[in-house]
């Protein structure tokens, strides 16, 4: 990883910096689902289709990633949290999401996300009849930095007028 962020980080929106004050016992069931975007020779999977969890819950799941060209590539993932309605009570700890990810040709790595969908779901008109969250990763082959071209000018040439 390269530590770089991309500049959509300010809209992750429903990240948490603490773990929830406790569970109940209602229990909903997540779903991980995994895509690439067009032209990416990556094989990205969840570990697991999906989990029952208690609200409140902190959970770890991981995503497997494999660059499956012949060259280094680097890609950053979007998510998004269906439904709609209830993604802002799935808060999310930790997460690879759009933190860049440089994998060198051939190159395998496990990627975790920590999280837990807030109990205040149950209470919300809302969130009260859903028993299924779906969490879904889009990795996108990100350009690769321009490299500037050598001007030709002789050392002692450069920088006069």
């Amino acid at each position: 990883m390269t530590g770089r962020q991309c500049p959509l980080a300010r809209l992750h929106a429903w990240r948490s910096s603490s773990a929830p004050s406790g569970t109940v016992d209602r229990k909903i069931t997540i779903r991980f689902d995994a895509n690439v975007g067009p032209g990416l020779p990556w094989n990205f999977t969840p570990e697991q289709n999906s989990i029952e969890v208690k609200l409140g819950e902190v959970v770890t799941v991981h995503y497997n990633v494999i660059n499956q060209a012949a060259r280094p590539i680097t890609a950053s993932a979007a998510y998004n949290v269906t439904p709609l309605s209830v993604g802002s009570y799935f808060n999310k700890i930790n997460c690879f999401c759009f933190t860049e990810q440089s994998l060198k040709a051939g190159e395998k790595r496990e990627l975790a996300v920590v999280f837990y969908v807030d109990p205040a779901i149950a209470k919300d008109a809302d969130g009260a009849d859903i028993n299924t969250i779906t969490l879904s990763y889009t990795f996108y082959q990100q350009r690769e930095p321009s490299r500037p071209v050598a001007d030709g000018a002789s050392p002692e040439k450069r920088g006069q007028i």
